[in-house]
């Protein structure tokens, strides 16, 4: 299983964004990152300075969002899509983009759902049951598209 430290997912970012500026290859995973980097230019700064951006501190008590979380989610969210898991998410999501009329507005709803399952289970609020977790996070889909 993947599971990289917090830095290594910060340099993993960072790599990635050096590599377009340098007009190298890219790995197949690169790319998908690199398609969501480009379309955060807020972001890009950041990714300029790979020493600051490794140790650099997004606290929410400063008002701060984690570019690393946002771009991580971004790269979850594409992944689930992919493979329709859990399954449903594909329709849930596709009924969403037609809704938010763009992907990337798509996404940022999606993200906002996993978001609150995971909130939401960390703290006992949703049973600790996969499926209820599954099923609560595409409900929350299928509300957006919808609303």
């Amino acid at each position: 299983m993947f599971n990289p430290s917090r830095d290594e997912v910060r340099r993993f970012f960072c790599e990635v964004w050096r590599k377009r500026r340098a007009g190298e290859v890219l790995t197949p995973l690169e790319a998908t990152a690199l398609k969501w980097v480009d379309v955060h230019p807020e972001y890009h700064a950041l990714l300029d300075d790979s020493d600051h951006a490794v140790t650099a501190d997004f606290s929410v008590e400063r008002g701060q969002s984690n570019p690393f979380l946002h771009l991580s989610m971004h790269l979850a969210i594409e992944e689930q899509l992919s493979i329709d898991q859990p399954p449903g998410i594909r329709a849930a999501f596709m009924q969403l983009a037609a809704r938010a009329g763009s992907e990337h507005d798509a996404v940022h709803e999606a993200i906002e759902c996993l978001g609150r399952v995971l909130w939401e289970s960390q703290r006992g609020v949703l049973p600790a049951d996969p499926q209820a977790i599954n099923d609560a996070y595409i409900d929350c889909l299928r509300r957006r598209a919808t609303s």
